[in-house]
């Protein structure tokens, strides 16, 4: 239904792991850039990590260096966000989104369409 779908996410305590998927329904949502996003009730859409198609070129959010990992699957249309180390900070709604053109990827107005986001809870 959406253009992207997101899943993964759950419960998880401390220092655990969890690893986020983001499957474009149809191959034509795909972008040039794709990127994972992430808010919390009351706060703004915060940039957590970006990859480029077709280079794979990544930028981070400062929060997210050493920690996280973003990556694609060509052939499955998906991109994947690899979250070690989670803190209950990183307690958040994670969506993905594609922008179409080469440019400022933390910005969440620069990005075309979104998934419904997936849940991750961090707490003990």
């Amino acid at each position: 239904q959406a253009p992207l779908v997101e899943s993964g996410g759950g419960l998880v305590q401390p220092g655990g792991s969890l690893r986020l998927s983001c499957a474009a329904s149809h191959r034509s949502y795909i972008s040039y850039i794709m990127g994972w996003f992430r808010q919390t009730p009351g706060r703004e859409r915060e940039f957590v990590a970006s990859i480029a198609w077709r280079g794979g070129s990544t930028d981070y959010a400062n929060f997210a260096k050493g920690r996280f990992a973003i990556s694609r699957d060509d052939a499955k249309n998906t991109i994947y966000l690899q979250m070690n180390s989670l803190e209950p900070e990183d307690t958040a709604v994670y969506s993905c989104a594609a922008k179409v053109r080469v440019g400022s990827v933390t910005l969440p107005t620069e990005y075309s369409y979104w998934g419904q986001g997936t849940q991750v809870t961090v707490s003990s």
